[in-house]
C-alpha cells in the first residue's frame, strides 16, 4: 500500500490556492487505489473545508503536527496534551507576548484570546466556517484538553526565536516548532514523524510505503523519517534535507505512481 502524506500550507496550499493539477493529481493518486492525506499544522476544522473546497477527498488527516489524528469521516483516533499549568506560564513571556494571537486548539474548537491586527485566525474563520471560542487569560486553566497552541508575529526570524526560547525552557514536556512566521507549540513527544506512524498503525495499515512531502521545518521530522520530498519554493534548508524536489505535490504523485 502507498500512503502520501502532504504538508498543507506552502506544500499542497500556495500562492493562496490548491493547484487544478495537483488536486487532480490527488484525485487519480486515489483513484488508483493509493490512501492520501494532508500532514499539517492546522487544526481539523481549519482544514478540511479547504480541501472540500478544492475537491479533493483524504483518507485520513494529521492535524497539529501530529497532535490531532483522525479517520476519513473526521473521528478522533488520538489527542495529544499540553498542560495547563504551562500554557498558562508561557503566555506570560515578553516574547509571546509579542504574539498576534493566542489559539488553543482543542478537539472541537479554537479558543482565541490577545488577538491583534495582523493576526489571521478570525479572518480564516469567518470565510471558511470553522468555531472560534472567545476567552480571556485567567481562563487558560479552565480550558478542556488542549493538544496544540499556537502563535503569530510579523517575521519566521523572530518565529525561530520564540520556538527556541520555549523549546530551552519548556522542553521537558513540550515542542514549539518555527513554520514560517507561526510556532505550532504540541505536547514533548508530538511530530509529524509520529503523527504518520500512530496513524498507520491506529488505521491498521501495516508496513505501507509512505511517501512524505513538506516544505518548512515542522515538515523535517518527517521528511527525514520518510526519506521525504519537498517542493520548489522551500527554503534552501529543507531542500538539502530531502530526497527529490519537486514542481508541486502532483509532480511527486505522479512520479510515485
Amino acid at each position: 500500500m502507498k500512503i502520501a502524506a502532504s504538508d498543507y500550507d506552502g506544500t499542497l496550499f500556495r500562492e493562496n490556492r490548491i493547484a487544478k493539477e495537483d488536486a487532480d493529481a490527488v484525485r487519480a493518486w486515489r483513484k488508483a487505489g493509493h490512501k492520501f492525506g494532508v500532514v499539517s499544522g492546522r487544526d481539523y476544522g481549519m482544514l478540511m473545508p479547504q480541501l472540500d473546497y478544492y475537491g479533493i477527498g483524504s483518507d485520513y488527516a494529521v492535524c497539529n503536527n501530529g497532535a490531532l489524528i483522525c479517520d476519513a469521516e473526521g473521528n478522533i483516533l488520538w489527542q495529544g496534551d499540553i498542560p495547563l499549568k504551562t500554557l498558562a506560564e508561557m503566555v506570560k513571556l515578553p516574547e509571546v507576548r509579542r504574539s498576534f494571537h493566542f489559539a488553543f486548539s482543542a478537539a472541537d474548537c479554537t479558543y482565541l484570546y490577545h488577538e491583534r491586527e495582523g493576526s489571521w485566525i478570525t479572518r480564516e474563520a469567518r470565510e471558511w466556517d470553522f468555531k472560534i471560542v472567545s476567552m480571556r487569560e485567567e481562563d487558560i486553566l479552565k480550558l478542556p484538553r488542549i493538544h496544540q497552541f499556537c502563535l503569530g508575529f510579523t517575521e519566521p526570524a523572530e518565529a525561530d526565536a520564540v520556538s527556541s526560547l520555549l523549546n530551552g525552557r519548556f522542553g521537558d514536556v513540550i515542542h514549539a516548532y518555527p513554520n514560517r512566521c507561526s510556532v505550532d507549540i504540541t505536547p514533548r513527544d508530538v511530530s509529524k514523524r509520529q503523527g504518520i506512524a500512530s496513524m498507520t498503525e491506529l488505521m491498521g495499515w501495516q508496513q505501507p510505503e509512505i511517501y512524505a512531502i513538506g516544505d518548512e521545518t515542522n515538515d523535517l521530522p518527517m521528511i527525514e523519517a520518510f526519506d521525504g520530498y519537498t517542493v520548489d519554493t522551500a527554503r534552501s534548508e529543507i531542500k538539502k534535507r530531502a530526497k527529490k524536489v519537486y514542481a508541486g505535490v502532483g509532480a511527486m504523485l505522479a512520479d510515485n505512481m
